[in-house]
C-alpha cells in the first residue's frame, strides 16, 4: 500500500511549514486566550462519513512540525475502508499544539481521503472487465498539492499519468494545430525527444486515429469519443499494432466508466479524481481534560 516512501520528505516539510505559517501566523489567538499554560489533552480524529483513509502520514507530519513532543498514534491503515465513527489518529500532548495543527491536518486528511475514496469507486466500477484498464489521474490538480493528490490516487488503487510537462511527450489538440497536423507533430516530437521517451497523441476522430497510427505514436488518447467510435478506434489500433497503448479521456464519470472500459482501452484518465472531488468528512474531538503542568 502507498505510504510515505512515495512522498518526498523535503517537499512535504517545506509545504507543511508554509501552510502552517499561513494558518497560524504569529499564534493561535483563540487558544492562547483561553488555555492555561501547560494544558494537555487527548484528541481523536475520526470519520464522519464512509470512505477510504488517505493522508495519515501527512497529518502525522503536520503535528510533528507543530510540536515534536506530541504523541501521535495511527489507528487506521492508509488505504483502509472507513466506516462512520472509525478513528484514524489519536493525538496527545499540549492542547495548544493540537488545536494549532488541527485545521491543516484535517484539511489534508479530508482532501486526500476524498480523492482516494473517489478513485476506489472508479477502480471498483471496472472490476471484472478483462483486460482491466488502469484508472489514472491527470494534471488537473490543486497548485502546490500535485504530489499529495497523485499520492492519494495511488492509495485509492489508481495509477498516475505524467506528473508534469517535463516527464512525458503528450501532444494535445493545440500542439497538433500549432504543428500543422498529427503526422508533423509526432515527427517533430520524435526528432526532439530522447529515444527512451514514449510519445502520446490526443485524437478526436477516426481520421486522426489513422494519422496517429501511421505517424508511429506509442500511445493514442481517444478524447471525448462516444463508446461506438471508441470501440472502432480500439479495433483499428489493435489491427495496426498491439504495442500501441490506448487511453480514453474526457468527461469520464462513474456512470460511464464501465462502458468505456468494455471498449477495450488500456487506460482511462479521469480529471475529476482531483479537480472536483468532494472532501471526506473527518473531525477532531478533544477527549478528557488532562493535567496542567506547572
Amino acid at each position: 500500500m502507498a505510504d510515505t516512501m512515495h512522498l518526498d520528505p523535503a517537499y512535504l516539510k517545506e509545504q507543511i511549514r508554509a501552510w502552517l505559517r499561513e494558518d497560524i501566523g504569529p499564534g493561535d489567538i483563540s487558544s492562547l486566550a483561553i488555555l492555561p499554560e501547560g494544558h494537555r489533552s487527548r484528541a481523536v480524529i475520526h470519520a464522519k462519513q464512509a470512505g477510504v483513509a488517505a493522508g495519515l502520514p501527512v497529518a502525522e507530519a503536520v503535528f510533528a512540525e507543530v510540536d515534536a513532543s506530541l504523541a501521535v498514534k495511527r489507528v487506521a491503515r492508509e488505504g483502509a475502508a472507513l466506516a462512520v465513527g472509525d478513528v484514524l489518529l489519536e493525538v496527545e500532548g499540549s492542547t495548544l499544539s493540537i488545536l494549532s495543527g488541527e485545521r491543516l491536518a484535517l484539511n489534508l486528511l479530508q482532501r486526500l481521503s476524498g480523492i482516494a475514496t473517489a478513485t476506489r469507486a472508479f477502480v471498483d466500477a471496472v472490476e471484472g472487465v478483462e483486460p482491466k484498464p488502469r484508472i489514472v489521474d491527470t494534471r488537473k490538480t490543486t497548485p502546490g498539492m500535485r504530489q499529495l493528490e497523485k499520492y492519494a490516487v495511488r492509495v485509492g488503487g489508481g495509477h498516475n499519468h505524467r506528473f508534469a510537462l517535463f516527464d512525458a511527450v503528450m501532444l494535445k489538440d493545440n500542439h497538433i494545430k500549432a504543428a500543422g497536423g498529427v503526422k508533423e507533430a509526432v515527427a517533430r516530437a520524435r526528432a526532439y525527444a530522447p529515444h527512451t521517451m514514449r510519445i502520446e497523441v490526443e485524437v478526436e476522430s477516426l481520421e486522426q486515429v489513422e494519422q496517429a497510427i501511421e505517424a508511429g505514436a506509442d500511445i493514442i488518447m481517444l478524447d471525448n469519443m462516444d463508446t461506438a467510435r471508441m470501440t472502432e478506434a480500439v479495433s483499428r489500433i489493435r489491427r495496426a499494432s498491439p504495442r500501441i497503448v490506448v487511453e480514453a479521456s474526457g468527461g469520464v464519470t462513474l456512470s460511464t466508466v464501465r462502458a468505456i472500459a468494455e471498449t477495450g482501452v488500456d487506460v482511462i484518465s479521469v480529471g475529476g479524481l482531483t479537480h472536483s472531488v468532494k472532501a471526506l468528512d473527518i473531525s477532531l474531538d478533544l477527549g478528557e481534560k488532562k493535567e496542567v503542568r506547572a
